[in-house]
């Protein structure tokens, strides 16, 4: 009987639309069909300010209090990071039990999956019709252009290096024709990821200022930085293609621009002033435009963040203005084993991380494990609730780094490279003399060097999330001990067991892909 009812309001339905064909000629007032779309300037400019919000954005603006970013997954998967909410977001506990399957984890794994895609969508889109539109001149239509290609290479990176092989898609769906789409090989991605990125920096006329003095719109620097990490990660596991050379050429380029620097400390009486250090001042947004390259946009009234309420555990949700905080991005004992205790400035109280609740004279009211104080917000904690700091994605001492590591396999360890580290290191360890850091440097053998950047990436830019990638490309797990002196020691990743006493496996250095995705797609299965 149901079947009837539907074959009959299907012929009703197919009644109706035969009798309305005039009425369905005329234009929907209220929305703008794709026919409509791309016919003036501000569509082009429209469709592009879309791609500021979705795909890889979302990786770092995307979640909740509870659940913390989805870049934060990857950290999770390390074993060195915890959310004290897991129990109620389970797909953390099996990120750091290694009990993940396409399963037990499809509803985060779908969202992640789902809105990069959105995003590449929606990338192809104004791809393909960006330079059929009417009127837009063509130098607007290359830089709109080269920010399609941007984060559709941006929503590729993040896909490939969570899941390995997954769909191409390089056109507009506009039909139902070949709507499913088989897995391509690592290498494929990669190269379409490479091509956008060469045309956002070749081809784009984006603007070499920095991010923050062009409008929060991105730049030639944000293109090429995220370029280098990509030749760095292509030059790893699994794909092993050697792009060390250009991953050096695209970072000095960032280097060279003159356009980004590390914020430096304030000194009083020749010793640092705690309160004015460089990381102060980056929690404090003061260092927006030298040392952000690339971040995620927010603002009080338009659209605020959650950072700040991860800068206290849960327990603390009483002494703020919110209503719940969350040690959702909470290092474990291990991971802050990893910093020299007594030498290295990141690691001290009120710098990159906080242990202790002060009154307003600076009184210690009660302590707590290390919880992120570079997410502190003063305002919002005490008084308002909200915050507009932004997101970082891209830091100038990542492109540091990797223009470091990159030297060295490709050239050998040279001044260059041991400059670039050093400024990194130099910048923490505060006691020491840059000089003497820089020669240290010098004289070490070029497995030795780079092992030495590896270091540093896990310390200096924990809180952009990169440490599970490194891992998958280095194939090493960082190792620390707990003398207190930093010192972390680089095993083989496979094999080895994660803090939580799990061993790492082959399969699970790649998620799964969403098992409704698989349902959806029988090219997946």
């Amino acid at each position: 009987m149901k079947n009837i009812f539907k074959i009959f309001i299907i012929l009703l339905t197919g009644s109706l639309m035969t009798a309305c064909d005039d009425f369905l000629e005329e234009k929907p007032r209220d929305e703008i069909s794709l026919g409509q779309f791309f016919s003036e300037p501000s569509h082009a400019q429209n469709a592009v300010n879309s791609l500021y919000r979705i795909g890889a954005p979302m990786m770092y603006g995307s979640g909740g209090v509870y659940q913390g970013k989805r870049a934060m997954y990857g950290p999770y998967l390390s074993g060195f990071f915890d959310n004290e909410y897991k129990g109620q977001e389970p797909y953390i506990g099996h990120a750091q039990q290694l009990s993940f399957t396409s399963t037990n984890i499809d509803g985060f794994s779908n969202g992640i999956w789902s809105d990069l895609y959105l995003a590449i969508s929606r990338a192809n889109n104004a791809i393909k019709y960006i330079p059929e539109t009417p009127g837009l001149a063509e130098s607007d239509a290359n830089r709109l252009l080269a920010e399609a290609r941007f984060f559709r290479a941006y929503a590729y990176y993040f896909l490939v290096r969570l899941y390995g092989e997954v769909p191409l898609v390089e056109e507009p769906y506009e039909s139902l024709e070949n709507i499913y789409v088989a897995k391509s090989p690592l290498a494929d991605v990669y190269g379409l990821i490479e091509n956008d990125l060469l045309f956002a920096v070749n081809q784009g006329g984006l603007s070499t200022a920095s991010m923050v003095n062009n409008g929060y719109r991105i730049t030639k620097g944000a293109a090429q930085a995220l370029l280098a990490e990509v030749y760095l990660t292509m030059s790893g596991f699994p794909l092993q293609s050697d792009h060390y050379a250009e991953a050096a050429t695209m970072a000095k380029a960032v280097i060279n621009s003159g356009s980004y620097s590390l914020t430096q400390h304030d000194t009083e009486a020749g010793s640092i002033d705690m309160e004015n250090s460089a990381y102060n001042k980056i929690r404090r947004e003061e260092a927006l435009s030298n040392e952000y390259i690339y971040m995620v946009e927010y603002l009080v009234g338009i659209s605020t963040t959650e950072y700040p309420q991860w800068s206290y555990p849960v327990a603390y949700a009483g002494d703020v203005e919110y209503s719940i905080t969350n040690g959702a991005y909470q290092p474990v004992e291990e991971f802050m084993w990893g910093y020299d205790a007594d030498n290295d400035l990141r690691a001290q109280n009120k710098q990159f991380f906080h242990t202790t609740l002060n009154d307003d004279e600076g009184n210690v009211l009660s302590t707590f494990e290390p919880t992120p104080y570079i997410w502190h917000d003063d305002q919002a904690l005490f008084q308002t609730a909200t915050s507009g700091k932004d997101a970082l994605a891209i830091s100038y001492a990542d492109v540091l780094l990797i223009a470091a590591e990159a030297i060295a396999e490709s050239e050998g360890v040279n001044a260059e490279a041991a400059g670039y580290l050093a400024e990194v290191r130099g910048r923490a360890y505060w006691k020491e003399d840059m000089a003497d850091i820089e020669t240290d440097l010098s004289g070490l053998s070029a497995n030795d060097f780079v092992e030495e950047v590896w270091k540093e990436r896990y310390r200096e830019l924990v809180f952009e999330f990169p440490l599970w990638f490194d891992m998958i490309r280095t194939r090493t797990y960082p190792l620390t001990s707990n003398a207190g002196d930093g010192e972390i020691t680089f095993v083989p990743l496979v094999g080895q067991e994660n803090t939580w006493g799990k061993t790492f496996q082959e399969k699970h250095l790649f998620i799964p892909i969403p098992q409704r995705e698989i349902q959806r797609n029988p090219m997946l299965q």
